[in-house]
């Protein structure tokens, strides 16, 4: 097999060449920001660089110079061309998303279809750049792993054009995951309620930031106990937009999930005795994070007081913080960490105080009582981030969510939320 790059060169198409320059004005910058920003070293962006040229260029050689008769050439060029320019898009640009559960309802609905831009925060350089297109985590049909962890890069984030804000709804990395490597992790998406240097508590389902009451967001929901003289039929609480509820056989009544607006319209119905909102006590919760309830006895509506640790800060570990702080030290900044005999350590060293390397953040869905967030895992890594939600571009009802017939796809079309701004 002869090789001469000036000869191969003239065998590839206008379209393929011009390709071909762009990718590797890409992969050069991704190389040495790779090297100037990271301690990432030099071996690993290099390994990095060669593999994607190296690929790219092997691909228009067995297409260009051995199979050259073969039929539809042009269709596999503008394909792959197709599925790269994709790629970078959704890398460093904007991605699409969709809605699955209920954790940001009313605020963002089961069946809202998203865009979420990568660049408002900085895209984050893939940590696992060796993936199939279009894929997440598995492979679909077959299974198995849609990527390769044989190259792996350090965390680092292009600039961006804003930082996170409080009350930004953002999509990150799920950190309660621990099958997967960082940027593969389940998406989630939350309102971030305390950005780095917050305080944070909540007192009865309100959160509190540095002593000042949050703003709740304005189609946020939480549960309340609803005691009424008669049964209330499924198309009232349909017509006044009450999707989630169930009766409470316990309780001797209904619990519903509902905006202050739902509450307010639900008042005025007849036969609504008292509407009383669900709000847990402190008390001894092992779900809630850190899981420690002898130590840290807080509950879904009465949590912290907390802080959000900045990049930088020196963090003083007492009997309390060792514990709030631990996934922090020896998960996601990969530290031995271990606390024995009531005594933080560090490779079997006492520490009391600790240097934090990364940005966090703690999130919260606008459904405070069926959101699984910070309260039950804890604080979001600054690697963990994705993006910033920024429109709804379709939003689709899900079948029977109310019950009752079935209904065709078009009728299901919520067209009022088509191109909402998320906020």
């Amino acid at each position: 097999m002869k090789f001469n790059l000036k000869e191969d060169w003239k065998l590839l198409s206008k379209r393929a060449a011009i390709f071909y320059i762009v990718f590797s004005i890409i992969n050069l910058i991704t190389f040495i920001l790779l090297v100037t920003q990271t301690d990432a070293g030099f071996i690993s962006p290099l390994i990095y660089f060669i593999f994607w040229q190296a690929a790219i260029w092997v691909y228009y050689m067995f297409r260009y110079k051995y199979r050259k008769k073969a039929s539809g050439g042009e269709w596999i060029d503008a394909g792959m061309f197709a599925i790269i320019a994709a790629t970078l898009i959704r890398t460093f640009f904007i991605e699409a998303y969709q809605i699955p559960t209920s954790s940001m309802e009313k605020s963002l609905l089961r069946g809202d279809f998203l865009f979420v831009s990568k660049m408002n925060y900085g895209a984050r350089v893939p940590l696992t750049p060796i993936s199939f297109p279009f894929v997440h985590q598995q492979l679909p049909v077959t299974g198995g792993k849609a990527y390769s962890e044989a190259l792996k890069l350090p965390y680092y984030r292009l600039p961006g054009i804003q930082k996170i804000k409080n009350n930004d709804i953002v999509v990150f990395n799920y950190p309660g995951e621990d099958d997967f490597p960082v940027d593969k992790k389940t998406n989630y998406i939350k309102r971030c309620v305390a950005i780095p240097g917050d305080n944070l508590k909540v007192e009865d389902g309100w959160v509190y930031i540095n002593g000042k009451k949050a703003d709740v967001a304005v189609h946020g929901q939480m549960s309340y106990q609803v005691t009424t003289s008669s049964v209330i039929d499924r198309k009232t609480l349909e017509k006044i937009d009450i999707s989630e509820y169930g009766y409470n056989e316990y309780a001797g009544g209904y619990e519903m999930w509902m905006t202050k607006k739902n509450q307010e319209e639900l008042a005025k119905l007849p036969g609504i005795v008292e509407i009383l909102p669900r709000i847990d006590k402190p008390g001894k919760y092992p779900e809630i994070y850190p899981h420690i309830p002898d130590v840290l006895p807080w509950s879904r509506d009465n949590y912290g007081s907390v802080y959000v640790p900045k990049k930088g800060d020196i963090l003083k570990l007492d009997s309390a913080t060792m514990w709030l702080y631990k996934e922090l030290i020896e998960k996601y900044e990969e530290n031995s960490y271990r606390i024995i005999d009531g005594k933080p350590m560090i490779d079997g060293n006492v520490i009391s105080e600790y240097e934090v390397k990364m940005n966090y953040y703690f999130m919260m869905g606008d459904n405070r009582h069926r959101s699984a967030d910070s309260r039950y895992w804890g604080f979001v890594p600054e690697d963990h981030i994705v993006g910033k939600a920024l429109f709804i571009w379709m939003s689709i009802e899900q079948d029977k969510i109310y019950g009752g017939r079935r209904k065709n796809l078009l009728s299901r079309i919520r067209w009022r939320r088509l191109f909402n701004r998320i906020h």
